[in-house]
């Protein structure tokens, strides 16, 4: 009688475990915002829920940001409970809020939007094909400027200088399996996503490749990019006058 308990007790928590991997989703997708306005929030939303690949969670996280805005991110993410996980915490920045939505998420395969960036629609089917021959990759984009200058940023090695968006290691490009991800933290510094990609290299199978399914917005105010190379030109005039 017992033995008969026992094995029926094995089969139904082994169909319980088969039921609990068949709703894990194939792709977490980790978004930070912090105070970035509401239309581009809700566009980079959009661009996820359009996807052609709907085996996904988006990992919405709210790094306390003004609670207007707040407010409006939330009203907006509680229309899809079914897609969407919301997180709120106090500002810690986005390399520890995206530490943070890794620990949490669920997916088999982990990668980064940001809050005013999106994807074309078959970002994420592009992505996964890509894992047969890689551990991790990191993509060039569709960049869209206002000027030839704006494909330019600042060289990690040295902020004077100016090198083009296709030879950088771009965050929200960054697409791989869970235990790379899991493996390491990213720091908060400029550059934390060529950081992340160069420790990965040194265990994991790692390849850039030219997708150009992330749509990458340029000298959005307020970025780190944007914020270094004010400052460059601010130098350069300085010496002009001096």
């Amino acid at each position: 009688m017992f033995n008969r308990l026992s094995g029926k007790m094995s089969l139904t928590l082994h169909s319980l475990f088969i039921k609990y991997m068949f709703l894990l989703p194939k792709i977490s997708i980790l978004l930070s915002v912090f105070n970035t306005p509401f239309p581009l929030v809700k566009r980079a939303i959009d661009s996820v829920l359009r996807q052609d690949l709907q085996d996904f969670e988006l990992i919405f996280i709210d790094d306390g940001s003004l609670s207007s805005l707040a407010n409006e991110y939330a009203g907006y993410v509680q229309l899809f409970p079914e897609k969407i996980k919301y997180l709120c915490h106090p500002n810690c920045g986005q390399s520890e809020s995206i530490n943070r939505g890794i620990a949490i998420s669920r997916g088999e395969y982990i990668t980064i939007l940001d809050a005013d960036d999106e994807f074309k629609p078959n970002h994420l089917s592009l992505c996964l094909a890509e894992m047969a021959i890689a551990d991790l990759i990191a993509s060039q984009t569709e960049t869209v400027v206002d000027d030839e200058d704006d494909y330019y940023v600042p060289d990690r090695h040295d902020n004077s200088k100016m090198i083009h968006v296709d030879d950088c290691i771009l965050f929200a490009t960054l697409f791989g399996k869970r235990q790379v991800f899991s493996r390491y933290r990213f720091n908060s510094t400029y550059a934390a996503d060529a950081r992340f990609y160069e420790q990965a290299a040194m265990e994991y199978i790692v390849r850039k490749v030219d997708l150009r399914s992330y749509v990458y917005y340029r000298n959005i105010p307020g970025s780190i990019c944007s914020l270094l190379k004010q400052a460059k030109y601010k130098e350069s005039m300085q010496a002009q006058l001096s």
